[in-house]
């Protein structure tokens, strides 16, 4: 099972949720992904992805989760021993989330929300201090991430899988590319 989650003001409409989605339904497996639109709260958005995955035995999922879904996948990973795909993972969440305490729109919908000090104080509460099983994570990185630190991410994921890459952006535009990569370590640990 598969567990994908959205970054920041992005949705399951995001070009990485999608590919990843027709990639799915042409290996007839798409009824082992889960797409959510996460809520701005974390703590609304880890209670959902928990609510969702209540009956997945942990050792068949994968949580992929890109930039905020990163830092989710990694608390959830930690948490709860399953394996997670990160790519461009936010890794310190409440700092570089605190400038952002305004009204937003999502893209893809232009729906309005509200990210208040409240979600910084629970992006805080899901902070893993130091992951302790590496080993079931997939760390993909870009140099060329313009809202990031690809040291932080490389050294905050010291000992698991990592691709570090020198030419992708933020988004990850060339995720298509990496698929049959991260399909890999989802399906054959």
């Amino acid at each position: 099972m598969i567990l994908y989650l959205h970054g920041f003001r992005s949705s399951p409409l995001s070009e990485k949720s999608q590919l990843l989605e027709k990639v799915m339904q042409e290996r007839g497996e798409a009824h082992l992904l889960l797409s959510p639109a996460l809520p701005a709260s974390p703590k609304q958005a880890i209670d959902l992805c928990l609510k969702l995955i209540a009956d997945t035995p942990k050792e068949t999922l994968c949580v992929i989760g890109s930039s905020l879904g990163g830092y989710y996948a990694t608390y959830l990973a930690e948490t709860l021993g399953c394996r997670a795909v990160c790519i461009n993972p936010s890794v310190y969440a409440p700092r570089d989330l605190s400038t952002q305490l305004e009204v937003h729109t999502q893209y893809y919908s232009e729906e309005p929300f509200i990210f208040t000090a409240d979600y910084i104080k629970e992006l805080s509460s899901l902070f893993i201090p130091q992951i302790q099983h590496p080993e079931r994570f997939f760390l993909l990185a870009s140099k060329q991430d313009e809202l990031l630190d690809w040291q932080e991410m490389q050294a905050r994921y010291k000992g698991a899988k990592q691709l570090i890459v020198n030419h992708e952006d933020h988004a990850f535009s060339g995720f298509a590319y990496y698929l049959p990569l991260i399909l890999d370590f989802v399906f054959n640990p």
